[in-house]
């Protein structure tokens, strides 16, 4: 016979309540551990998006600042600016090199280290973001020299004279 309370009414046993107590803070835990390993995720595949995109427009100040060195009436010159690439007034009909001046994917600023030759003519970019990129290697041969580098800032866009002539070569 169960036992009985002062008023008269069955006592329940409470048995079950500790248990239940411990499966739900092992739920909360097992969930937060989820949840940590899905923003690692995100996070992870958040920066190779980013270093995609600096690779793209890393190339593109690199392809604009060839163009405006091989174009215009004064030839070999190279802008002093980045905003002649948006605007060559150097012809009497403008030239754009560039849609826009696109900010660094990694800081997410206009903040980009200019690479300047000593007559002050801008002949590269490069990231000013000290982290360390996650891509390392398996890099196309133009970026070859990105391999093994410590920190985007060491990702050079860099424009020579000679890639002008190897891209006027016939194939």
């Amino acid at each position: 016979m169960a036992p009985r309370s002062r008023n008269g009414s069955l006592v329940r046993r409470r048995r079950g309540r500790g248990s239940t107590y411990l499966g739900m803070l092992l739920a909360i835990a097992i969930l937060g551990i989820g949840l940590a390993a899905a923003g690692t995720v995100w996070t992870l595949q958040a920066q190779r998006e980013r270093e995609a995109q600096l690779l793209f427009v890393g190339h593109a100040y690199r392809d604009a600042i060839a163009r405006y060195y091989s174009g215009g009436p004064v030839a070999h010159q190279l802008p002093q600016e980045l905003a002649e690439l948006l605007q060559d007034e150097r012809q009497p009909l403008a030239r754009r090199y560039l849609r826009q001046l696109y900010p660094d994917p990694m800081t997410g600023r206009a903040d980009w280290q200019l690479l300047r030759d000593p007559d002050g003519g801008i002949y590269g970019v490069a990231s000013s973001s000290q982290h360390v990129p996650l891509k390392r290697a398996n890099f196309t041969d133009e970026d070859v020299e990105f391999a093994g580098a410590d920190c985007y800032c060491k990702w050079r866009f860099e424009f020579s004279a000679a890639q002008v002539a190897l891209h006027r070569q016939p194939r």
